[in-house]
């Protein structure tokens, strides 16, 4: 098996408590969330990202006739420093005729077996998944 190769972020300093990553697409990363989001939010944009395209690939592997999926995050975070996520939770809604039973059997493996953010995360850290079916 070929080793994964190592994930490299660079960013460059843009002004105030901005930064911006080198590569492309640019990234705006912004302290107050005005130019682009905050850091905490690309957090949830990363594990809601990983989610969303998890399920969408166990689905579409599945022959599932998947037409629209979103995906909404809402983190609740401690009020003390460090101001880490106490609780978060995601929501999907699923467009096609899907059944549910393959939507949470995605979700699982997503949570549990697949999704790296999630993995990366501490795992005490109160996670709900959700999910609406559009037919």
């Amino acid at each position: 098996m070929t080793p994964k190769p190592s994930t490299v972020v660079d960013l460059v300093w843009i002004d105030a408590l901005k930064f911006s990553t080198v590569s492309r697409p640019q990234i705006i990363i912004d302290s107050a969330g005005a130019a682009g989001p905050s850091p905490v939010e690309a957090l949830g944009l990363a594990l809601a990202g990983c989610m969303s395209v998890d399920v969408a690939h166990i689905l579409s592997r599945g022959r599932r006739p998947l037409r629209a999926m979103r995906a909404q995050l809402v983190g609740d975070r401690a009020q003390e420093d460090p101001h880490r996520f106490l609780y978060v939770a995601l929501h999907l809604t699923i467009e096609g005729d899907v059944p549910a039973g393959a939507v949470e059997r995605a979700i699982r493996l997503s949570r549990e077996k697949y999704c790296s953010v999630w993995h990366s995360m501490r795992q005490d850290i109160d996670f709900q998944v959700t999910f609406d079916l559009v037919p």
